[in-house]
């Protein structure tokens, strides 16, 4: 029988606002890690070395350092593009998971020809199952049910264990 948690954390914030703040300090330190290289080219280290130093690449080094030549601290901080939109997005999803709450039996394979006859995207297997993850559903290989098994099978059981 498991334990409840002896200590649970108090949620005084939303996850999403922990998530964004995580997400400004990796971005605070990726510049404090520019700054590092900066501090080492100062002190007369050369850019392989100060490169090295902060565990880069000699060519990202020489890219830092233009950049730092040309803007100064601005030049530092780090220049994401968001990256590609998703082929699936949240309108979609959210008609994904109203599709599949329908049934309980779909297979991840099921889900991938589901997601490619309604909306045209084809993805992998990995992909399907890491929407899965982030769509906050569970999955796995589905157990064969047997059809002899009455429906009540589990108040059959209660009864017979209080006897």
């Amino acid at each position: 029988m498991a334990r409840g948690e002896v200590n649970p954390i108090n949620r005084i914030v939303p996850l999403t606002e922990i998530e964004k703040r995580i997400q400004d300090l990796e971005k605070s330190a990726r510049i404090l890690k520019r700054l590092y290289f900066v501090k080492f080219r100062y002190q007369g280290e050369r850019v392989e070395g100060a490169a090295k130093m902060v565990g880069v690449t000699k060519k990202l080094g020489y890219i830092w350092q233009d950049r730092w030549d040309r803007e100064g601290f601005n030049g530092l901080i780090p220049r994401f593009g968001g990256g590609r939109h998703p082929l699936l997005d949240d309108e979609k999803k959210k008609s994904l998971v109203s599709i599949l709450e329908k049934r309980d039996d779909w297979s991840t394979r099921g889900i991938r020809a589901l997601i490619k006859e309604k909306f045209g995207i084809e993805y992998s297997m990995k992909h399907i199952r890491e929407i899965l993850r982030e769509l906050g559903m569970k999955f796995g290989k589905p157990y064969p049910h047997d059809y002899r098994r009455p429906k009540d099978a589990e108040e059959r059981l209660k009864k017979t264990d209080s006897e």
